[in-house]
């Protein structure tokens, strides 16, 4: 994978990250009610269901890509109509941060490892959305390198994104940035979503 194809990628998985939904609630959650390390884990546990997702999407694709192209591209239209359908979704859903964050767990309810990791595990959205973004990314000739540099990616974006927010949850400056910003994040994260969906349109 080029640079040039990995920037963009990069880009839209740091705005899928940052955007506020109940990922960031639950990273908040645990870290506020058990402490940061519990925080930290829940962080990286979601890493890892995140790139498990984002694996499988681009070897599927991969394989519809050489096996059926027809498939292929009603994948890709889905994918784009299903990429603007969140994006217009984000811009004109904003939910507050405050009302994202249930702090009711005592300590010994929360396990990090797997609140984080079935958090997103169990989100089948997120197969939905890797399938719909890595159809304009992943090609026919793509090995088995570039499939886990997409995954890698998709990753440690994720986790390094919850890991700061967890290891910075002790400055409040933190939590008011995020609550007065959260609707701009959304806002730029719905317009991304939408150029790329008409892009996805327009060049298959």
């Amino acid at each position: 994978m080029s640079l040039t194809d990995w920037l963009p990628l990069a880009a839209i998985c740091i705005l899928g990250a940052m955007s506020p939904g109940p990922s960031l609630a639950v990273v908040l959650r645990n870290t506020l009610a058990a402490g940061r390390s519990e925080g930290v884990k829940t962080a990286l546990a979601h890493g890892t269901g995140v790139g498990i997702y984002a694996f499988a999407a681009a070897a599927g694709l991969a394989v519809v890509i050489t096996g059926t192209p027809l498939l292929f591209l009603v994948i890709q239209w889905l994918g784009a109509f299903f990429l603007a359908y969140l994006g217009v979704k984000s811009i004109t859903g904003h939910t507050a941060l405050g009302e994202l964050v249930q702090t009711e767990a005592t300590t010994t309810q929360i396990n990090g490892l797997r609140s984080g990791f079935l958090t997103a595990f169990l989100n089948p959205k997120l197969a939905i959305f890797f399938a719909a973004l890595f159809s304009q990314f992943v090609s026919a000739e793509a090995g088995l390198g570039e499939k886990i540099i997409m995954a890698i990616t998709a990753a440690l974006i994720d986790a390094g994104w919850y890991l700061f927010i967890a290891l910075s949850l002790s400055h409040s400056r933190i939590l008011s940035f995020l609550r007065c910003q959260t609707g701009l994040l959304n806002s730029v994260f719905g317009i991304v979503l939408l150029f790329l969906a008409v892009r996805i349109l327009i060049l298959s």
